[in-house]
């Protein structure tokens, strides 16, 4: 059983930063990939960002430029550095992990809250 609990979630105002960690219950390594979704009150869940094993990037349209994703494999954890928020950020961040065989692993989600 693999365990991811995000942390880092709270209230800020526009503009601000809040950088989310996910720290996995084993090696980060053993992910094909990891990644951050958000989900908003009334929206469908959504990425944010991801990252695979080979250091490979994707973000969504409307966070490029203002959030990185980056991963430390000696303390397996994976983090999403948040810039220049905006209210529209708000909504519970969940961490995701896939495996080599197509399996995805969610944490329990951390509420960031972006005011205006």
């Amino acid at each position: 059983q693999v365990l991811l609990v995000e942390s880092g979630g709270g209230l800020v105002q526009s503009g601000g930063s809040l950088r989310l960690s996910c720290i996995a219950s084993t090696s980060i390594r053993s992910f094909y990939a990891m990644g951050w979704y958000r989900q908003a009150p009334g929206k469908e869940r959504e990425l944010v960002a991801s990252i695979t094993s080979g250091g490979n990037t994707v973000y969504a349209d409307s966070v490029k430029g203002r959030f990185t994703i980056s991963g430390d494999n000696a303390k397996n954890t994976v983090y999403l550095q948040m810039n220049s928020l905006k209210p529209e950020d708000t909504a519970v961040y969940y961490c995701n992990a896939v495996t080599y065989g197509s399996k995805p692993y969610w944490g329990q989600g951390t509420q960031v809250t972006v005011s205006s």
